[in-house]
C-alpha cells in the first residue's frame, strides 16, 4: 500500500482506546508509532478480563490490538526523572507527540507541551480528552460512554421516547475509533502546515467534540427549531410523509431498509421489484405528491409485500432495484460481506500466539490497496531494540533496567 506517512515518527503516551486508535490509523499509513508504556502495569487495556460479557483471550486480546496494531513498544516508567530524560530524548527524534493524559498528569510528569517543545521545538503535540482542553471540566475524565453517547445526547436521540429509560452505548470504544480518526486526521492536517509554514501547532480533539460533528446534522437542525426528535421504537412500515422509506420485515423476520429519499424517479421501478407494478399506474400513487399524499395507503402495501418472501431473496432481488436500500445486518455478518471484503474492510495479522486474527482497516483507502501491518507489540517488546536504535549506550540500559525506569 501506499505509505503516506512513511517517515513521520510518532511518539505516543497514551492508554485506553480513544487516541491510540489515532495512533493505530497513523501506524496504517506507514508512520513509525513507538508506544511508551509502564514497564511493569503496560497499558490498562492490558489488564481486561472480559469484553461485552466474553473473556478475553490476553494474547488475542482485540480491545489492544484494534487500536495498537503496527506499533512499537517501549517500556519507560516515565514518573522518574530517568524516564523524562529518555521521552525528551526521544522526543528529538519524533515529529508528533501523541497523549490523552490529563492536564495536571501532563504536568507532573513534565510531559507537557512545553516540556516536549523545549527538546524538540517542531514537534506536533497532539491531546486527545473527554470534553476538552479549555472550560472548567478538562481536568475530567472520560470514556465514549459517558462523553460520546451519554452527556453528547447521542444517546438520548437513540433511545425511543416509549422506553422507560435511555439505551446504554451497544457497541464498545464506538466513538473511541471514530475520535481517533479525528485526531489522525487533524495530525495529518498539522504536518501539512509544519511542511508548508514552518509552524508546529497543537491538535485537541474530544469524545464530546466528536459526538456532536458526527451527529452535526441533527444537532444544527435542533439548535435552530428548539426541538429534538428521537428514534421511534422498531416497527414494519413506512415513515410518515414517504412510503419508501422505512424498514420492513420479511416472512421469516429478517428486515430490509428502504431509503429512497426522492421517490419520484423510482416510483415505478419501486412497486414493480416489490412485485406489484399495477400500483405505480393507481393515482394515489403515481405521482410524487399523490404518493407522499397517501403514504399510509402505500405503507400498508409495502409492508404486505416485504411479508409474503424471506430476507434471502430480497436481499438478491432488489440489487437490480434504482432505489436506495440495504439489507439489516449485523456487525458479524459484515465480516462476510461480498462488498466488504471487496474492499479490503478486514485485514489480518498474525496473533501473539502464532494464529490468524482479523481485524477491521481503517476506513481511509490509498491507490485501492489493502492494509498491511502487523500485530499489536507485547508490552515493552521493544524497549532494548529501540534504545540501540536510538544511540544509548548498552551500560546506560542495563543501568536503567537494574533501577526499574525501562522493561
Amino acid at each position: 500500500m501506499t505509505k503516506v506517512m512513511q517517515g513521520i515518527r510518532v511518539l505516543e503516551v497514551a492508554q485506553h482506546t480513544f487516541v491510540p486508535s489515532a495512533g493505530a490509523i497513523l501506524a496504517d499509513w506507514g508512520a513509525d508509532v513507538v508506544k511508551i508504556e509502564h514497564p511493569i502495569r503496560g497499558d490498562a487495556m492490558r489488564g481486561l478480563v472480559t469484553l461485552g460479557g466474553q473473556r478475553v483471550n490476553p494474547q488475542r486480546n482485540t480491545l489492544m490490538e484494534h487500536p495498537n496494531r503496527g506499533k512499537r513498544s517501549v517500556g519507560v516508567d516515565i514518573s522518574t526523572p530517568e524516564g523524562q530524560q529518555l521521552i525528551y530524548e526521544f522526543a528529538k527524534t519524533a515529529d508528533v507527540f501523541l497523549t490523552n493524559y490529563l492536564p495536571q498528569l501532563r504536568s507532573k510528569l513534565k510531559i507537557d507541551v512545553e516540556h516536549l517543545r523545549t527538546a524538540n521545538p517542531d514537534i506536533i503535540y497532539a491531546r486527545g480528552s473527554a470534553y476538552g482542553d479549555k472550560g472548567p471540566e478538562r481536568e475530567t475524565g472520560g470514556f465514549d460512554g459517558t462523553a460520546f453517547w451519554t452527556r453528547s445526547g447521542v444517546g438520548y436521540s437513540m433511545s425511543p421516547a416509549a422506553l422507560d429509560g435511555p439505551l446504554s452505548q451497544g457497541i464498545p470504544a464506538f466513538g473511541d475509533s471514530t475520535g481517533g480518526m479525528n485526531i489522525a486526521g487533524g495530525i495529518a492536517a498539522a504536518l501539512f502546515h509544519r511542511s508548508r509554514t514552518g509552524e508546529a501547532i497543537e491538535v485537541d480533539v474530544s469524545l464530546l467534540s466528536t459526538a456532536w460533528w458526527s451527529a452535526g446534522t441533527a444537532v444544527d437542525q435542533f439548535m435552530e427549531t428548539g426541538q429534538v426528535t428521537r428514534v421511534s421504537m422498531p416497527r414494519s412500515g413506512s415513515n410518515p410523509g414517504n412510503p419508501f422509506m422505512g424498514n420492513f420485515r420479511t416472512s421469516d423476520g429478517g428486515t430490509i431498509n428502504l431509503c429512497v429519499l426522492i421517490p419520484g424517479p423510482h416510483i415505478r421501478d419501486t412497486f414493480r421489484h416489490l412485485g406489484v407494478p399495477t400500483a405505480a399506474d393507481d393515482s394515489r400513487f403515481s405521482t410524487v405528491q399523490a404518493l407522499m399524499e397517501n403514504w399510509e395507503a402505500a405503507s400498508e402495501i409495502i409492508v404486505r409485500q416485504f411479508a409474503e418472501k424471506p430476507f434471502a431473496y430480497w436481499r438478491e432481488h432488489l440489487k437490480t432495484m434504482t432505489g436506495q436500500w440495504a439489507p439489516f445486518q449485523s456487525l458479524l455478518d459484515l465480516s462476510n460481506d461480498e462488498q466488504a471484503l471487496a474492499n479490503d474492510m478486514v485485514i489480518e495479522v498474525e496473533a501473539s500466539d502464532g494464529e490468524p486474527l482479523r481485524l477491521v482497516r481503517g476506513p481511509v483507502q490509498f491507490n485501492h490497496a489493502p492494509v498491511e501491518t502487523t500485530r499489536a507489540p507485547q508490552a515493552s517488546e521493544h524497549t532494548e531494540l529501540f534504545l540501540m536504535e536510538m544511540g544509548i549506550e548498552w551500560d546506560r540500559i542495563e543501568a536503567l533496567k537494574a533501577a526499574n525506569v525501562i522493561a
